[in-house]
Order: C-alpha cells, then sequence, then structure tokens
C-alpha cells in the first residue's frame, strides 16, 4: 500500500477538501444525503458513477462526493474503473504503475495497488497501466471476486467509469454494482443522447439511483456550481 503525496495541479476539483465554495462543498453534501434516500431499505455499498460522454464532470463529481463519505469517519475506496482515459490518478496525484487493470489480471496484490491519499479515510486504486481489452476485463468473474474481496474492508465503494455511450463497460459494471448516480453536464448533452444512456443502463438492469446535473448556474448571485 503507498501513500500519495505532493503537489496536486488538480486540486481546484477538490473543493470538498479544500473548501473553496461553500456552495458547492454542501451541494456534494446534499447529494450524499440524497443518495441515501434514494437506497431506500437497500444498502448501497457500491456506487457506479457514469456520464453520457465524456467531459461532463464524472470524475470530479465521485472525488468530491468519496471525500464527503470520508468525512463522515467512514472507510472509504475511490476505484478508477475508466481504464480508456482514467483521470483519477492526475486528481490525486497518484501513480498507476498499479492499479485496477494490474489486478484484473493477477499482476499485483491487492495491497500494492491500493493508495492512501491526503484525504483522512480515503484510499483509491487508480486504473493502472492502460491496457488492450478493458471490455473483455471489466466483463470478467474477476470483477465481482474483486468487489467481494473489498467489501469488508471498506463502508463505501465508488467506481468511476466510462461514458456510456462511449463504450459498453458502464453497464457491465453496473449490474456489479448496488446503485448506479448517473451526471449530465447541463446544456451540453442533448435530450436524445440522455434518454438513450438511461435505456442503456436499464437494460443492463441497473439500479439507477439518480441523476445530477451539472454545471447549472444559480439564478442568483452566486457563481456557477456543480
Amino acid at each position: 500500500m503507498s501513500v500519495s503525496t505532493g503537489k496536486n495541479k488538480y486540486k481546484y476539483r477538490l473543493v470538498s477538501h479544500y473548501n473553496s465554495n461553500p456552495i458547492i462543498t454542501e451541494a456534494y453534501r446534499t447529494l450524499r444525503t440524497n443518495i441515501q434516500f434514494a437506497s431506500g431499505n437497500h444498502e448501497i455499498k457500491t456506487l457506479l458513477v457514469t456520464s453520457t460522454i465524456p467531459n461532463e464532470g464524472k470524475s470530479t463529481t465521485i472525488s468530491n462526493l468519496a471525500m464527503t463519505y470520508a468525512e463522515m469517519n467512514k472507510k472509504v475506496l475511490l476505484i478508477d474503473a475508466d481504464l480508456r482515459r482514467p483521470t483519477l490518478h492526475r486528481i490525486f496525484s497518484s501513480s498507476t504503475r498499479f492499479g485496477l487493470s494490474n489486478l484484473l489480471t493477477n499482476q499485483c496484490k491487492l495491497e500494492d495497488a491500493i493508495t492512501e491519499t491526503f484525504v483522512p479515510n480515503l484510499s483509491l486504486i487508480t486504473s493502472g497501466p492502460l491496457i488492450s481489452n478493458p471490455y473483455e476485463l471489466l466483463g470478467s468473474n474477476r470483477v465481482e471476486e474483486l468487489l467481494n474481496q473489498l467489501k469488508p474492508l471498506y463502508d463505501m465503494i465508488l467506481i468511476d467509469s466510462s461514458p456510456v455511450l462511449a463504450v459498453s463497460d458502464s453497464q457491465l459494471l453496473s449490474v456489479k454494482c448496488d446503485g448506479v448516480l448517473y451526471v449530465i453536464n447541463y446544456g451540453k448533452v442533448k435530450r436524445a443522447a440522455a434518454q438513450k444512456a438511461i435505456t442503456s443502463l436499464s437494460h443492463a438492469e441497473a439500479n439507477v439511483l439518480g441523476v445530477v446535473i451539472n454545471n447549472k448556474k444559480r439564478i442568483d448571485h452566486e457563481a456557477a456550481y456543480y
């Protein structure tokens, strides 16, 4: 198990940690609460976060959401399962030498792939080295085996996945998770595209808990917020 340290040029995304805007920070805490209500009587321990297309803010959303769980003294694990365009290693200044791709191909031990971030109670498994067959790996039984191995170790596991319309990775992973959070960048994604993505998740029988409308501007004096 390694420890992530050093200067992070992506720290502006981690508003829940640096508290750069209390309105944004509170929005993520509200999102955490809403997820708890949306789950009803079913425990949500593994949560997948995805979007329609790239660059909608899903990685920013999942990172800040993870920190709001960690601030409750919950033991939280972030997993970067976007094996095509991973981002979490940049946000948390972590190495991809060992990560999810290594674990799924049995090329490293679990303790080698887990990084302790600079946020208390928050650990990270990066994507690992990029591979040529992410679809086959993410659809394998090894994913479920890994999650079953991790669940007793953490209170909450959040998984960042590829956009739904880009590839089929999210559909494969969604059925292995307790719930799915769907991120939409306000004004960027057409209604038909969003509906198609939701339909794809429904066909996979994913438990979509709700939608995050991202970058929606406030109508009062406050700046744009997540």
